[in-house]
This record gives C-alpha cells, sequence and structure tokens, in this order.
C-alpha cells in the first residue's frame, strides 16, 4: 500500500494530550493526520464506519482555540475518538449494525459519549460491530466485516472490533468498547492492544434495558494500559441512569498503583475447567507462562469448578437479548440476523424457573471463585482459545474437532469471567503459533479494578523488554486487500460521512 508514515499518529494517547496542553502540537493538526490515517488504511480493514470529518474539524478548531486562550483543559482535549457503534452519538449515524437502523441519527449523547466529549474528545467516526453486538466477529450487512490489521482475510474479534482494529493500526488514539462475554477483551486479543473489563458500575452504561444486570459493562480500550486508564477515568463514576453505579473517584484511575510483580502469588489455567481451548492455544499459552514465571513470587496452575456455567451464561445473556429484541422480532423475524435472532429464540423459550435458577447459579459461581483468591493475587489465562479465523465464518464451530454447542460458546474463557463479576484485563503477549496477536487474560480480585490496573500496567512494562511477550505490531505496509471484499456481504452500499451535515435525508442510507 502507499507510504502513509504519520509518526505523529503512532504516539500514545497520554503523549498527545501532553503534547496538547503544552503547545507542541495543535488538535487541528492530530485530528488531519488521524483523517490521513484512515483515509490510508481503513479501505484494507474496514473499521471505521459513518464519519463526521468536517464537524470534527470545527470541533478540533475550537480545542486549539481554548489552549491558546489557557483555559482548563479535559483529560481528553483535543484527542479524536472512535465510537463504537453501539453507543448512540449525537448528530451522527448510529446503525447498531442492523438494516433496521440505517437511518438512524440520534439527537443526543448517551451518558458514555457526552462524558468524553466533556473530557474534551473530538468525535471523528463510528467503529465498527457485529449486528446488535451479538458475536465475537465484527461483521454486518450494513458495513460490512472488519478485517484484523495483521491479515485482513482474518477477523478483528468483537464486538469491539472496529475500535480494536482502529487502535492497533494507529487510526485513532482513543476509542470505546463495552463487553458482556467478552467483547472488549477478544477483539483486543486478536488486534495486539488492551481491553478492560471494568467491574460493574464503575462506568455507567445507560443504554441496557435491564440495568440491574452485571454481566454488561462499558468500558476502556488501548493501545497500552496508561492509554486505557485514560479514558477510563474520564468517564468512570456515578450515573443516575445505571442503578449499579457508585460514587467513585474518577482520577484515581489516571495514575493506578505501583505493583512490584515479585510479591505476587500468580495461579494461571488454560480453560478454567470448563472451556474448549485449541491445543495449539494451550502450547503457546504454556510457554508464554514458562517466559514470565520468573517475574513472580510464585507461578503454579489452578483447578476450578465453576458449577454450571454455560448453561447460567445462556439464561442470563438470552434474558438481554428478549429484553432488547422483542419489538423487532415481533414486528418481523427476518429483519434480525442469525445470531441476534438465535439468542432471542432461546429466550423466548425459557422460564421463569430457569431465570431463577441461572442468578442463584451465578451467585454460587461467584463465591467458588472466591476461594481461588484465598491463595492467589491475579489468575491468568489465554484471553480467546483460537487464533483469528477468517471473518467469512461467523464463529469459531469447532474447536479440537469438538463442535460447538452454539455461536457463542467459543467465547468461554471470557465470558466465565463475566459470571464472577471480577475485573479482567486482555494485554498483548506477543504472537501466538499462527503468527497472530496473542492476548492474555488477567483476572484481578472482586472489585479490585485499581490494583488490576497496576498489576497489568507492571506486566507490561516487563513484557516490553522479552521478545516473545512484548506486544506486536502490523506491518501496514504490507497491508492487502481482503478476499473477498470486506464489504461484500453488505446489501446497500452506506454513505461515506454518516454526520448528520453529510446526509442531509437519513434515510438516503
Amino acid at each position: 500500500m502507499p507510504d502513509q508514515q504519520q509518526p505523529l499518529v503512532t504516539r500514545s494517547a497520554v503523549e498527545l494530550r501532553r503534547m496538547i496542553g503544552s503547545k507542541e502540537i495543535s488538535p487541528v493538526e492530530l485530528l488531519e493526520a488521524c483523517i490521513a490515517r484512515i483515509e490510508a488504511v481503513n479501505p484494507y480493514i474496514n473499521a471505521v464506519t459513518a464519519t463526521c470529518y468536517e464537524r470534527a474539524r470545527m470541533e478540533a478548531k475550537r480545542a486549539e482555540e481554548a489552549v491558546l486562550r489557557g483555559e482548563p483543559l479535559g483529560l481528553l482535549h483535543g484527542l479524536p475518538l472512535g465510537v463504537k457503534d453501539l453507543e448512540a452519538t449525537e448528530g451522527l449515524l448510529t446503525t447498531y449494525g442492523s438494516p433496521l437502523y440505517r437511518g438512524n441519527v440520534p439527537k443526543e449523547d448517551n451518558v458514555l459519549v457526552a462524558r468524553l466529549r466533556a473530557a474534551g474528545a473530538v468525535v471523528v467516526g463510528k467503529t465498527n460491530i457485529p449486528e446488535m453486538g451479538a458475536g465475537a466477529n465484527s461483521r454486518n450487512v450494513v458495513w460490512g466485516a472488519t478485517g484484523n490489521p495483521f491479515n485482513p482475510n482474518l477477523n478483528a474479534g468483537g464486538s469491539s472490533g472496529g475500535s480494536a482494529a482502529a487502535l492497533a493500526t494507529d487510526m485513532l488514539p482513543v476509542c470505546t468498547g463495552s463487553d458482556t462475554g467478552g467483547s472488549l477483551r477478544i477483539p483486543a486479543a486478536k488486534c495486539g492492544v488492551v481491553g478492560f473489563r471494568p467491574s460493574p458500575g464503575v462506568v455507567p452504561s445507560a443504554r441496557k434495558l435491564l440495568g440491574w444486570t452485571p454481566i454488561s459493562v462499558v468500558g476502556p480500550m488501548g493501545r497500552d494500559v496508561a492509554d486505557t486508564c485514560l479514558q477510563l477515568a474520564a468517564t468512570a463514576g456515578m450515573a443516575a441512569g445505571d442503578p449499579l453505579s457508585y460514587p467513585l473517584d474518577p482520577m484515581a484511575f489516571l495514575v493506578p498503583p505501583a505493583v512490584d510483580l515479585g510479591s505476587l502469588r500468580v495461579g494461571w489455567t488454560e480453560d478454567f475447567g470448563a472451556c474448549a481451548v485449541d491445543d495449539d492455544i494451550r502450547r503457546t499459552f504454556r510457554a508464554k507462562i514458562d517466559a514470565m514465571r520468573h517475574l513472580f513470587r510464585s507461578c503454579e496452575e489452578v483447578r476450578l469448578d465453576l458449577g454450571d456455567v454455560h448453561r447460567c451464561f445462556d439464561v442470563l445473556r438470552a434474558e438481554s437479548f428478549v429484553a432488547g429484541m422483542q419489538e423487532a422480532y415481533q414486528r418481523d423475524p427476518s429483519s434480525l440476523g442469525p445470531n441476534t435472532r438465535a439468542n432471542y429464540e432461546m429466550g423466548a423459550r425459557m422460564s421463569l424457573l430457569d431465570s431463577a435458577w441461572a442468578q442463584a447459579e451465578q451467585t454460587r459461581i461467584l463465591n467458588r471463585f472466591q476461594q481461588t483468591y484465598r491463595d492467589y493475587d491475579i489468575i491468568l489465562s489465554p484471553t480467546t482459545p483460537v487464533s483469528p479465523f477468517p471473518w467469512t465464518s461467523l464463529y469459531a464451530d469447532t474447536i479440537n474437532g469438538e463442535k460447538q454447542e452454539n455461536y457463542y460458546r467459543w467465547l468461554a474463557p471470557t465470558y466465565v469471567v463475566t459470571l464472577t463479576t471480577h475485573p479482567a484485563i486482555s494485554l498483548p503477549c506477543g504472537l501466538d503459533h499462527a503468527g497472530m496477536p496473542f492476548g492474555l487474560q488477567v483476572v484481578g480480585s472482586f472489585r479490585e479494578d485499581l490494583r488490576t490496573l497496576g498489576i497489568a500496567q507492571a506486566m507490561e512494562q516487563a513484557f516490553a523488554a522479552i521478545d516473545t511477550l512484548r506486544r506486536p505490531l502490523p506491518d501496514l505496509q504490507r497491508l492487502a486487500r481482503a478476499e473477498p471484499s470486506l464489504t461484500s456481504i453488505v446489501t446497500d452500499p452506506p454513505i461515506l460521512d454518516g454526520s448528520a451535515a453529510a446526509m442531509g435525508n437519513a434515510s438516503a442510507v
């Protein structure tokens, strides 16, 4: 592909924010560099969908003027932002990856986007997802598929796949994510970036209809832990729209506590005693553990019995889909894609007895999991059980010859952690057996988000000195277009710029 080196865009979000505040660079200069990178790279991976460049240029200019006037600046002042297409964004096409919302231009931001704007971020565009966020392969019939930055013929994970791919290719320094069964952690692992699933209530999620469920959260992504913490500090804190949120000090996340890795008792598991994991991933993971065990006080395998985690997740996930999809399904079942429809129909067949059992089983799972933390400070596992596979396959239907029960069963190494409600982060950890990014899942103690981030940052710093563990970077000079085209599944071509100004009539989409 053409040489489009943009040294500015390769700097971390933390460094870029410092440079803006010290007047070393202008928000306008940074935005134009990001737009140039998007125009050069996005045709190869299809991570960024609807854009609002002209509005972003006006906002970047105002951000520049605020710096020159010496005004107080927010944590993200002047930083270009990509918003996952599940988040309502004022004046910008928000499709949820569904044909039902081809013309949906929200009139206001949701809580997450409003907080990011208030912190000074400049919204540049939306990032791609699976339809309604269902599954871990970011493809839909509105925008097409997102290809992996290391090989666009392979998938980038999901449902925050567009955000992860945009970060990995330095198109944007800040991107949002969310996570039910692993939607922050899985794409981070597959693209070689960081994805943090915070404890429920740390970052308010006002868009979930079942406000009291702890399985769905929103959270930050970044190219490193510090960038992830920067976004978390800008978005954490109580909001009345999320009944699980609570008062906390968001600024505490900006610089997590320093941790001595040599003091940590580390447990590791290949499969949590319940998950199908590819044999090559198991071997890769054991090699990674061997390369890092000297960093810790102790590092040993743990055995876990988490009960009926699969059925429990099936019921709780299906409840959420029934709540969110009932109106659309009853109007026209064919309007929903196969993943979304399958989840709805699974939930519609369940009873109050199923729901009561699942709620009680999740509590039992949490209690069982706590026993492990009497002896260990963190638990390590592979983030995903397979290397990235072609995006043309909706999901990994077979692992080690074992047929997977449904389209999300292969997400088990992350969704079993979801059920525990513990904070968890996926760290880049070198390459796997196939030469693709390998993600290490670090699961912290109950409600110990700050300490988990501190541990992750210390591990990241240690990994940087170890060839087989440091973060891999995609070679953008060798990118080739995917075969078939990443947009080959689009039924009607979407518009290039999805801002209200560019659209004129939203029904044109």
